[in-house]
């Protein structure tokens, strides 16, 4: 798959990709205990008394988790995912060990910069699936992409 520019993403266009990843619950103790040790994340007993009823992975250990797919997947912006913010974050369901996690992504909007010529912006909402085809986090992202003129040695001046 070749890089994506500015002038390649189309309001509406969904993009994939084949990668998964399996969590198991070793990595989701692991990652608890460096970045956000709360119990159930740490402690199957615990967890199992806790308003989740099992270990869970940390919402922080999904977004990277995603982050990695959204990186196998077939989205691609030229020069790399480069995000200017986040319009809406969230985490409807939980993530459990034997879960089977996906990304999918549809571009929202894309515009060239008013600021800055050789540059523009998609905004892309990205939903993480399990296995069952339920959401487990949703996002809306803005991403900053070259113009295909950047690519062509047409720049002027360099973007920020």
């Amino acid at each position: 798959m070749t890089e994506r520019y500015l002038e390649d993403f189309q309001v509406g266009q969904t993009l994939g990709g084949p990668a998964l990843m399996r969590i198991d619950e070793e990595r989701i103790q692991s990652f608890a205990a460096e970045f956000d040790p709360q119990p159930f994340h740490l402690d199957a007993g615990a967890a199992g008394a806790s308003l989740f009823r099992g270990l869970v992975a940390s919402g922080w250990h999904t977004a990277a988790i995603t982050m990695r797919l959204l990186v196998e997947s077939d989205l691609k912006p030229a020069g790399g995912i480069l995000g200017a913010g986040f319009d809406d974050f969230r985490w409807p369901r939980p993530v459990r060990p034997g879960d089977e996690l996906r990304v999918e992504s549809e571009v929202l909007e894309a515009r060239p910069s008013k600021t800055r010529p050789l540059q523009g912006l998609i905004k892309v909402r990205v939903t993480t699936l399990n296995q069952n085809g339920e959401a487990v986090q949703i996002y809306v992202g803005n991403l900053i992409v070259p113009r295909r003129e950047r690519a062509a040695g047409n720049a002027a001046t360099t973007p920020a």
